[in-house]
């Protein structure tokens, strides 16, 4: 392992071994780092405000469509609307879908214009176990408007190894 001058020289075999070895120590220490990222309803609090800021959040406007009741979390239908005559002066410029307990808050975003036609979008989400579910429209206005769902899931998704 060393040369005559002293100085380290490192083989094939002795590099491998470090590299294995490594991996298995990030292996390890993967799980332990996922599992404390967990979303949790301060963070999707603090995942709403980096959207709105300091605007108030005003009820209505928002459609939020989720079955109260989840057998199995792994493909969980939602489908977002929002009120809007989606004209260039009056329309839905974003809206965004946020969770309590997955591992990221943030679900989804999307942001949308006046040729949209309307401000509607329906697609499966995952989710981690039973929770609050959170839409948020960005109007053109600079208003935010939001609904919220809590529902129950019998079979979580979004865990370690599924």
């Amino acid at each position: 392992m060393t040369r005559d001058d002293g100085k380290l020289q490192r083989t094939r075999r002795r590099f491998l071994a470090e590299t294995a070895a490594l991996a298995g120590a990030a292996g390890i220490a993967l799980p332990l780092a996922v599992e404390q990222t967990s979303a949790t309803p301060e963070s999707m609090r603090a995942a709403i405000k980096n959207i709105v800021g300091e605007a108030p959040l005003n009820k209505g406007k928002v459609k939020l469509d989720v079955p109260a009741l989840i057998e199995n979390g792994n493909a969980v239908p939602l489908t977002v609307s929002c009120e809007s005559p989606m004209t260039q002066d009056d329309h839905v410029k974003a809206i965004h879908v946020f969770t309590e307990k997955n591992p990221q808050p943030n679900v989804i975003g999307a942001r949308l214009g006046p040729r949209a036609g309307r401000a509607s979008f329906s697609t499966r989400i995952r989710l981690a176990d039973t929770q609050k579910i959170v839409a948020v429209a960005q109007m053109s206005d600079g208003s935010f408007w939001t609904d919220e769902v809590e529902v129950v899931v019998t079979l979580a998704a979004c865990l370690e190894g599924s």
